[in-house]
């Protein structure tokens, strides 16, 4: 998939705080949307622990697999798209995470993947998304 190929945009209020803390706060609300929008069964949200942290847990409405999710957005290309943002150091976090819940909820036997999505967002509401699945492996 080319990093320029995004998904319709979801219709979400474009308020946006201001920050990067209002930026990612609204890009994890728009994620959140546009994963119910599709079937997928929001688990937990903001999950930290002393590793790391996972922006959202949900569960696949297809195979029923756990999916942690990255939420990656921007207001503006000026940093590159925001699915750059997810270097191998902050995979390594998230994986950390993860492990951490999986073992916290008992489920270590579950299938599981770590998808980004990726947030263009826009003063119109009329934001560009981009759903990686499978965008890396656990990294430790």
């Amino acid at each position: 998939m080319n990093l320029f190929d995004w998904n319709k945009p979801a219709a979400i209020p474009p308020t946006v705080s201001g920050g990067n803390k209002g930026t990612g706060e609204l890009g994890e609300e728009v994620a959140a949307n546009f994963l119910i929008a599709r079937g997928y069964r929001i688990v937990e949200r903001n999950f930290r622990c002393k590793g790391g942290e996972v922006d959202i847990i949900a569960r696949d409405p297809g195979d029923k697999s756990l999916v942690f999710i990255e939420v990656k957005a921007r207001r503006g290309l000026s940093y590159g798209v925001p699915q750059l943002a997810v270097t191998p150091f902050k995979q390594r976090q998230i994986s950390k995470a993860a492990l951490t819940w999986l073992l916290k909820n008992k489920l270590l036997d579950t299938n599981a993947r770590f998808d980004v999505i990726a947030i263009l967002l826009h003063t119109d509401g009329q934001h560009a998304i981009d759903h990686i699945k499978n965008a890396f492996d656990v990294a430790y």
